[in-house]
């Protein structure tokens, strides 16, 4: 490999296992970052490091778990890139960017090399995705521009509002934080939404949002973030 090693950390989300183990010493003596394997349900060491990266295994934490296990992490962690790998195919792909607000996607079937040189662009606050899903998000976020909060079922824009997020896996702390209202108006809104929707909890209301609002929502930021990645 070309790529120019890295001083950063990379915290691998996986059971310890003999094969995970030989995956993160490959992924240190290729990249010349620090490698760690943390089970799915430790709790990660916070960092000082402005290079670090969360690589998730799909195979250990299931999409659906998703925003939950994200919630759960220190508060220092919060902002740091999150990727995920074991990925089966392009559908597996957009139901983890509807639940997470993932940087990068690597798929079961990706060699180590290309595995490398994706952490290489993460950890330079790049993405990291297939073509063919770069192009199926840029494609949903026109679609999302032109469309944006359309009124449905008799939601307000308020409420479409709340719906685009609760689809991308934000919970309602983060929900409220970002539209600047308080967690008991965004209760308040997710109980109107799910009344005028005919359904009783966040899983029906995501299947909802699939068979009405077109297919899974991905992660409108990412959506955003790779609109921006293409114009540079």
């Amino acid at each position: 490999m070309s790529q120019e090693k890295l001083q950063g950390l990379v915290y691998i989300v996986t059971e310890k296992s003999p094969q995970s183990q030989l995956f993160a010493d490959y992924l240190h003596q290729h990249t010349g970052c620090t490698v760690s394997i943390h089970p799915p349900r430790g709790t990660l060491p916070t960092a000082t490091s402005d290079k670090l990266l969360i690589l998730i295994d799909s195979d250990h934490i299931w999409i659906d778990a998703l925003p939950e296990w994200q919630d759960k992490l220190p508060e220092p962690l919060a902002k740091t890139p999150l990727a995920a790998f074991n990925i089966r195919d392009m559908d597996h792909a957009l139901e983890a960017l509807s639940c997470a607000q993932l940087k990068g996607v690597f798929y079961r079937n990706e060699s180590l090399e290309v595995i490398c040189k994706g952490i290489h662009a993460l950890l330079e606050g790049e993405l990291w995705m297939s073509r063919d899903l770069m192009a199926r998000l840029i494609l949903f976020y026109r679609k999302y521009q032109s469309n944006a909060f359309r009124p449905a079922c008799g939601l307000t824009n308020r409420e479409m509002e709340i719906i685009s997020l609760l689809s991308s896996g934000s919970s309602n702390q983060q929900i409220a934080d970002k539209l600047f209202v308080s967690e008991h108006t965004v209760k308040s809104h997710l109980y109107n939404i799910f009344r005028k929707i005919n359904v009783h909890n966040r899983i029906q209301a995501l299947n909802w949002i699939h068979q009405n609002l077109g297919p899974i929502l991905p992660n409108i930021e990412t959506a955003r973030s790779l609109q921006r990645h293409r114009q540079c």
